[in-house]
């Protein structure tokens, strides 16, 4: 009869007997520390500190976090990052599913095709994306004043005038909103097709069966077995679309009047035009909390139905 072995000796072997494994995540377990978690912890700390990236940073406590909600451009800005990302998120659930369903109904080349055109915005890296949609928007030249001039619609838009889509306060962030969906949708085209084809064909013949057809099986039965799938698409929309920057910056640099400053770009700026670390950590340490949150409340969500 074999002895047994000693609690320690197990616990040991059990914890290296792959020494291969160990190695081999390494390099993914350094990333982790040195580029998420290390910046993670080292934000946290200067958010309580004045720092211009010169001197040492000055302890102030939370004076940072004080500073910043009372700053009437705050209030602007979360404003607008919440405009931004709810009509974004919107618009890409439900153009994302009823461009789903479509496609999921069909079996044709050309419906290939179309799934096919609409994802390839999402590879398209976003500094050309956000180039060919600045010229789009061109108040003299662009593609759409002279879409609108050719079927008489700037007549009522604008007296006849072309638009400066990117330079007016009333429409700049809209022409960020277009620009986000268009590039976007297709990804969220592709989640909501995987989530129609793991429902069953039997469950959706059964209803036919039953009589439900048509709006009555797709509120009665789609729907509610595509939940977790619509909960997934709209925490990852909101999570993405939250940490706007690119498009942003290359195409009216939070303007005109900080009509289009959304929260990363702000953020950005404190820390690379203003030169102040610790209110940008602070603003960092918000939208991480924001964005856990977002992240955790999915869970919750998907089960709620």
């Amino acid at each position: 009869m074999t002895p047994p072995q000693k609690p320690s000796s197990l616990c040991s072997n059990t914890l290296w007997s792959n020494t291969l494994g160990w190695w081999l995540v390494a390099p993914v377990l350094l990333g982790l520390i040195l580029f998420t978690w290390l910046p993670t912890v080292a934000s946290l700390g200067l958010s309580f500190t004045h720092w211009d990236m010169l001197g040492a940073p000055q302890w102030v406590g939370l004076h940072q976090y004080q500073t910043l909600l009372m700053d009437p451009l705050f209030a602007k800005v979360m404003t607008q990052t919440l405009w931004f990302v709810v009509l974004v998120t919107v618009f890409e659930l439900i153009l994302g599913l009823g461009l789903a369903l479509w496609l999921h109904q069909q079996a044709t080349r050309s419906a290939k095709w179309i799934q096919w055109l609409s994802f390839t915005p999402v590879v398209a890296p976003l500094v050309s994306v956000a180039l060919v949609w600045g010229w789009i928007y061109d108040p003299a030249t662009g593609l759409l004043n002279q879409l609108l001039q050719w079927v008489g619609a700037l007549n009522w838009l604008n007296g006849g005038q072309p638009m400066v889509w990117l330079y007016d306060e009333r429409t700049a962030l809209g022409a960020l909103v277009a620009l986000h969906v268009w590039k976007h949708v297709g990804y969220t085209v592709i989640l909501f097709l995987a989530g129609l084809q793991a429902i069953p064909d039997s469950v959706l013949e059964a209803a036919k069966l039953d009589g439900a057809s048509g709006l009555k099986a797709l509120s009665k039965i789609t729907l509610p077995l595509l939940w977790p799938t619509v909960v997934f698409v709209v925490t990852v929309t909101l999570i993405n679309t939250c940490q706007t920057f690119d498009s942003v910056y290359l195409l009216t640099r939070g303007g005109p009047n900080n009509a289009t400053t959304l929260w990363v770009f702000w953020l950005v700026k404190l820390a690379f035009e203003q030169f102040n670390i610790g209110a940008a950590a602070a603003l960092g340490v918000l939208l991480f909390v924001l964005l856990a949150g977002l992240g955790l409340s999915q869970k919750h969500f998907q089960n709620s139905n």
